[in-house]
């Protein structure tokens, strides 16, 4: 059965999964302040949404693996956006007032069977999110990360600043796609991938309000800030159109992916 809606909450926050809707959170409150985006019509620009069994675009909306081309729907013309998870239906497994496991089976049309499960817990002040991709039988590549859409203004305070220090900026081609060189990190505003080896850490910080740390421990953060009213900061497992190639991941049986993304919070006010 797939759940209209499923609450978590503690001490300092309120959180809505909607797990009809790409099992995504539509709603995120920390201490009475709503932290995200929660609606609009396309489902990739609102709530926080995992992204799996890719990330990004994946470029010509195609890969190319152990021989075999496989091609998907080109929802970002001419490229695939941010795997399949985000606009599929996920079956809510259990959990209780704090967590909850979700799972999604992976079918048609990605060509390998499996499964992602994703996992929430509220914490006082925080939030863990877990992705888990496993292979029912075959070795694939896949990926996995988050998409927030960051509110800029939370109606207190001042808007949103974003604080990290990424290794190196992945060169972004006329296609939005990478080229594979690194270069040092530029002047936004962005819509550009960096490497963050060894796990992300940032502050998303809204003067007088709430400061957020987000870390996780994915080697690859995309942020994306052209909006006027939001910031998208999305940890991820490799960079975009990184399904194949030296960044992927191999999934084996018994050998899943997984990642994770810890937020934690802190009332300014």
């Amino acid at each position: 059965m797939i759940d209209g809606e499923v609450w978590l909450r503690s001490e300092g926050a309120e959180a809505l999964i909607l797990p009809a809707a790409g099992c995504r959170l539509g709603s995120l409150r920390a201490h009475g302040l709503e932290l995200l985006r929660t609606g609009g019509e396309h489902p990739a620009e609102w709530g926080s949404y995992p992204m799996a069994p890719w990330v990004g675009r994946m470029g010509g909306a195609r890969f190319e693996f152990d021989g075999s081309v496989h091609e998907f729907p080109a929802d970002a013309p001419p490229h695939a956006l941010h795997g399949l998870g985000y606009r599929a239906g996920w079956k809510h497994m259990g959990g209780d007032a704090e967590s909850a496991v979700f799972e999604l089976v992976l079918d048609h049309p990605w060509p390998f069977a499996g499964r992602i499960e994703q996992t929430f817990t509220v914490l006082p002040d925080g939030l863990v999110t877990t992705l888990r991709i496993e292979s029912d039988e075959a070795t694939f590549p896949a990926q996995a990360g988050w998409h927030p859409w960051f509110r800029r203004d939370l109606g207190v305070g001042g808007p949103l600043r974003l604080s990290f220090e990424p290794a190196w900026q992945e060169e972004r081609g006329a296609d939005y796609l990478p080229t594979g060189r690194r270069i040092p990190p530029v002047p936004g505003p962005r819509d550009d991938c960096y490497g963050t080896p060894g796990g992300l850490d940032a502050t998303l910080e809204w003067p007088g309000a709430l400061r957020l740390r987000m870390t996780s421990d994915c080697d690859y953060t995309v942020v994306y800030d052209l909006p006027a009213d939001h910031v998208c900061v999305e940890p991820e497992t490799g960079p975009p159109n990184g399904l194949v190639g030296p960044t992927a991941h191999l999934v084996r049986p018994g050998d899943p992916l997984t990642a994770t993304t810890t937020w934690t919070w802190k009332d300014t006010r």
